[in-house]
């Protein structure tokens, strides 16, 4: 299937910049290189109220931003991490989709600046990633939240994250409400057949997440920890009901999906959307893609009728 007309006229406009050189390339380039997408950032939702916090991280203070929709207190909270390679991006990047999600979620966003490779291999990002929900849960009666609805949620390497902090809240007794993976990366090895398919798509292509990869692993061999590459967990039972997300034009989509269906042999509730036609990142593209406006308000659907009960 070819991209969504909208989608192909985005990845027109990037088609036109010039492609990095994977092998000379370095973080600080790669970050700086985004400010190509600045022009595409959506204006914030009104009715939101946003709060910068600081959190209990597992190397110091861990910067935070809650969103909170003017519903009454107290309200389920969504522990949000972002996308970006485990590489890029951050709370400034990703603010138009928590705000977004608060209101339609009518729910406490709390999204975390978890610490960035290359310069904090993994697992950083992972012991921040546990850090920051167990902090929100200690502080949800601060925040006005209930501490027995709580979700993780993310996209891309932050829904690894989410769901990977979702498994090791379950195996330390704290049993989170839902897990919201939006297009997640769930296995290192970059071999799956959306990989040979889509291998050169627009935005992400298996090349640039391979670069990702060796930014964020120390070794090869660390990919195959089930930290880093969820897939590989060998017990997934128990885990939070989910709901997952991917891209029709993804090399990313067939580890999502097999994800999901691997929580379903586990017997986990699971919820599994494919947006035909789009690339990977479209979900932030609020304004931009009308797909990603579905998919914000289908993943916000889902997100309330879980907290609900």
């Amino acid at each position: 299937m070819p991209l969504d007309p909208q989608a192909q006229a985005i990845a027109d406009q990037f088609a036109r910049l010039p492609r990095p050189d994977l092998d000379t390339l370095n973080a600080a380039a790669y970050r700086a290189g985004l400010a190509a997408f600045a022009a595409l950032a959506p204006a914030l939702d009104a009715g939101i109220r946003i709060d910068n916090l600081v959190l209990d991280g597992p190397a110091g203070p861990l910067a935070a931003r809650a969103y909170r929709p003017g519903s009454a207190d107290p309200r389920p909270l969504v522990v949000y991490f972002h996308g970006g390679g485990f590489v890029s991006c951050g709370l400034d990047t990703h603010d138009a989709l928590c705000s977004r999600l608060a209101l339609l979620a009518d729910a406490i966003v709390v999204s975390i600046d978890y610490r960035l490779a290359p310069e904090h291999p993994y697992p950083a990002a992972v012991d921040d990633a546990v850090a920051a929900v167990q902090a929100v849960h200690r502080a949800a009666a601060t925040l006005g939240a209930d501490p027995a609805r709580i979700a993780v949620a993310g996209d891309s390497a932050g829904a690894t994250l989410a769901t990977v902090s979702a498994r090791l809240m379950r195996d330390s007794g704290l049993r989170l409400a839902h897990q919201l993976l939006i297009y997640p990366v769930t296995d290192s090895a970059c071999d799956t057949a959306s990989h040979r398919e889509h291998g050169d798509a627009p935005i992400l292509d298996s090349g640039l997440m391979r670069w990702f990869w060796r930014q964020y692993l120390p070794n090869q061999e660390a990919g195959l920890d089930p930290r880093a590459s969820p897939l590989r967990a060998p017990e997934l039972a128990a885990m939070p009901p989910a709901t997952v997300i991917t891209a029709g034009i993804d090399p990313l989509r067939d580890e999502g999906e097999a994800y999901a269906l691997a929580l379903v042999a586990a017997g986990v509730p699971v919820m599994l959307r494919r947006w035909p036609g789009q690339f990977h990142g479209f979900a932030s593209l609020l304004g931009q893609l009308d797909a990603a406006d579905e998919a914000l308000a289908f993943a916000a659907a889902q997100l309330r009728g879980a907290l609900a009960r």
